[in-house]
């Protein structure tokens, strides 16, 4: 099953442009989307997940009309958004029980099975009486999954759900979405570069609502092997290299500036061929870096 999206344009009230001609087909698995701040990923997930309206365009999952049988898409739809509310004063049992019988779980026999379960699976099952208000942001981000499982949805987007995690907790939440991508379309939708390349299969990059590059990463990253130069400069010279070159990334190491270019042909000036990773395939997708590091 695929979920696609064609010529999908939003414009906000003011001008803002959020969604301008996207076509993008999403496969089962894995699929990083991955974009600045700003560049209209939370509306695109909005979108799909039948929040809000877009101005034109198709949305197909499978062979539901996303946009015209709104009921058929959340049946089988599990949504973690990037703020999500909890109410502080309920234990996770209550809350995912409350939230399959809305679901339609009507048997308090098969709704006790179902929240077991996904407690489990989430790594919860020991945090299971406790009062949300007190849970961790990762365990608030798993509980956001369990509830999001619930029904078995074949469809699942999760927007920015690694941001402010601890190391430990953001792998934990990573494998428990790359178990569940196995079977059903996940959209990951972030700004962290290293969370597609670690879990994804196949990734797309957006900026102002447009699509600029999708595929697979790794097949990203060799298409710009070859095209991507490195080399260590003095901090106040990036100024002129920014000037006289496509600059995709910049990184402090002991006091000096190691600057990435990307180049059909080398460069000269004392840069040396670079191991391209995703990131320079993100930062040359947007044009270059945004912003000195």
């Amino acid at each position: 099953m695929n979920l696609t999206l064609k010529s999908v344009s939003k414009t906000y009230p003011g001008g803002v442009t959020a969604l301008d001609n996207l076509t993008l087909t999403i496969p089962t698995g894995m699929f990083g989307l991955l974009g600045p701040n700003g560049a209209g990923k939370s509306t695109l997930m909005r979108s799909i997940a039948t929040l809000q309206e877009i101005d034109s365009g198709e949305i197909q999952l499978g062979d539901v009309d996303v946009l015209r049988d709104r009921d058929a898409v959340r049946r089988v739809l599990g949504y973690l958004p990037q703020d999500f509310g909890l109410y502080p004063n309920v234990d996770a049992v209550t809350m995912l029980s409350h939230i399959a019988a809305l679901k339609g779980v009507d048997s308090p026999a098969q709704r006790k099975e179902i929240v077991e379960a996904l407690l489990v699976r989430t790594n919860l099952w020991e945090h299971r009486g406790k009062k949300l208000g007190g849970y961790s942001g990762g365990m608030r981000q798993r509980f956001g999954i369990a509830q999001a499982l619930i029904g078995s949805p074949r469809l699942i987007i999760v927007d920015e759900p690694t941001a402010g995690l601890d190391p430990e907790e953001r792998n934990r939440f990573l494998n428990l979405l790359s178990e569940i991508g196995e079977n059903v379309i996940v959209i990951l939708s972030t700004h962290i570069v290293e969370d597609v390349k670690e879990v994804c299969s196949r990734m797309a990059i957006i900026d102002q609502g447009r699509l600029l590059a999708e595929g697979e990463p790794h097949g990203a990253v060799e298409e710009i092997r070859g095209h991507t130069w490195h080399k260590e400069i003095d901090r106040d010279q990036l100024a002129d290299y920014r000037r006289d070159h496509m600059v995709i990334s910049t990184r402090l190491a002991a006091g000096r500036t190691i600057i990435h270019v990307f180049s059909e042909t080398d460069p000269g000036d004392g840069f040396e061929a670079a191991r391209p990773d995703l990131q320079d395939v993100y930062f040359t997708a947007l044009g270059g870096t945004r912003q000195e590091v």
